[in-house]
This record gives structure tokens, sequence and C-alpha cells, in this order.
């Protein structure tokens, strides 16, 4: 059986500045306060400027407890923040971008997402989780706005 990569992507008007977004975005520990699905977030590794590079995730997927372990990329913060998958027990690989776009009184922003599955899920089910992960956007424009 192949495996398939599943991707969605999304992208909100948030009414902050793209530095708020981008702060909100890259602040990894206060996620379980407003990322529904996150139930803790440890920070494991800093870049030499102090930022958040590798962060282990508690999270609520799928009717049950997952961890994973993120590595994120600055290279072209702060128009976007990327990261990938360094270790999971559900997933085989994850892939992520942030855009942050100024658009007149606020930020445009845009959210990929790639992810791989150990098992094979029926399509309602990814769906589903599809549109759970998809949710984080709404979540972080609620907390940018706050």
């Amino acid at each position: 059986m192949v495996n398939m990569v599943d991707s969605g992507s999304d992208t909100v008007f948030i009414a902050a500045t793209a530095e708020r977004c981008f702060d909100v975005a890259s602040n990894f520990e206060q996620y379980p306060e407003w990322a529904k699905d996150v139930k803790e977030a440890t920070v494991l590794s800093r870049d030499a400027q102090g930022r958040p590079q590798t962060v282990e995730y508690r999270a609520s997927a799928l009717g049950r407890s997952t961890h994973y372990t993120l590595e994120y990329d600055y290279s072209k913060a702060p128009h976007s923040l990327s990261w990938h998958l360094i270790d999971g027990d559900i997933m085989r690989s994850l892939r992520g971008a942030y855009s942050f776009n100024a658009d007149g009184a606020g930020t445009r922003v845009a959210y990929d997402l790639a992810v791989e599955l150990v098992l094979p899920l029926p399509g309602f089910v990814k769906r589903r989780a599809e549109m759970r992960i998809l949710s984080t956007l709404k979540e972080l424009k609620s907390r940018s706005e706050s």
C-alpha cells in the first residue's frame, strides 16, 4: 500500500501587524493557551538568537493523545516561519509554514501543511483532521487580534 502525503493550505486576514502575528506564531510555549488541540509545548533547544528551534508537543489528535517534535526554520523571518517533523508517534513526516504579508491595516497569513501519517486513514477521518489542523489559523487570528 502506498502512503500518500496529505496537504492543506488556507489564508486569513488578521487585523494585526505582521510582527504581532509572527510573535504569536513563534511563541510555542503559549500554544496551549490558545491552540485548542495543543496540550503541552516544551522548548528543547534554542538557536543562537534565543528563538525556540526544537519544540516537543503533546496534542489531541483523532481522539487520542499524540507526541511529536518539530524543528523550526527562521531563515525567512519575519516574513515566514517553517517547520518539519523530527520525531512523532503517528506521523511519518510533517512540513509546514506560515507566511506573513502586510496588507493594508493588517496581515494576510497563509498556512501550508503537508503530513504523512504512519497508518492510512479513511477519507472522511482525514478531512475532519485537516479541518481541525487548519482551524489553528482561526485560533492564531483570534490570539493575534486580542
